[in-house]
């Protein structure tokens, strides 16, 4: 017997299916671009779950690394992204291709809801878990990551973006330069609960050490897959 849809149940699977759809789009925009612009290498793709929820917990040294993941990533990628960056007609762009706003200076529900929306439909969630660009290095996270993870029980795979800080463009300081390569090496995919399903202060605090522990050990492997001994951006 098919089940009715509770109440805004039905609205919900509507407007996820729009993201879903919104990020392939966003996916086919980035790929050609990040191509374009630079040379993206990129590593382990196959780790990646095929279907079913994920996370890509990647590191953040530079601005360009959100927009190339997205561009490089097997599936497409939900971003959850600080609200300061929806401005102008970058808002209606960002939403329409599935990206998540998200307010880090409170509790923004509306952006929880939305990310576990995603992960229960089956998407892609895409997080900094720094919380903000910085040295990319995984040295300190935000307990946003073990959140989703434990909660939704969707494997975390982990994520290195190097050489995007390397260099600063000549024309545009701002970027890296013109077909400078980039390497993004995906990790493999584990579990961040320890599989009692607790979401307990406790549990999520040990889940945000494994979590630590995991990302710490891929950026050091990246780092040597790929010959960037230097830093998580490249640099000397």
């Amino acid at each position: 017997m098919r089940r009715h849809p509770r109440r805004g149940e039905a609205g919900g699977e509507v407007t996820e299916a729009r993201s879903l759809r919104g990020a392939e789009v966003g996916r086919r925009i980035g790929l050609p671009l990040m191509h374009a612009l630079w040379r993206p290498r990129v590593l382990g793709a196959w780790k990646v779950p095929a279907s079913g929820p994920a996370i890509l917990a990647v590191n953040h040294s530079h601005n360009v690394d959100g927009p190339m993941v997205m561009g490089v990533a097997p599936r497409p990628v939900h971003f959850l992204i600080k609200k300061e960056v929806f401005v102008g007609p970058l808002e209606p762009f960002l939403t329409g291709i599935g990206q998540v706003k998200v307010d880090r200076q409170s509790t923004d529900r509306t952006a929880v809801t939305r990310a576990l929306d995603v992960l229960s439909a089956g998407g892609v969630l895409g997080i900094f878990p720094e919380g903000t660009r910085g040295e990319g290095d995984f040295a300190s996270l935000r307990a946003g990551l073990a959140y989703f993870a434990v909660r939704s029980g969707a494997p975390v795979v982990p994520v290195a973006v190097l050489g995007s800080s390397e260099r600063r463009g000549r024309l545009v300081k701002a970027l890296p330069p013109l077909r400078h390569r980039i390497d993004v090496v995906f990790g493999e995919p584990f579990e961040a609960g320890d599989g009692s399903g607790r979401r307990t202060r406790t549990a999520l605090d040990e889940a945000t050490e494994r979590i630590q522990k995991q990302l710490t050990e891929h950026l050091a492997q990246a780092r040597r897959l790929t010959g960037r001994l230097s830093g998580p951006g490249g640099r000397a």
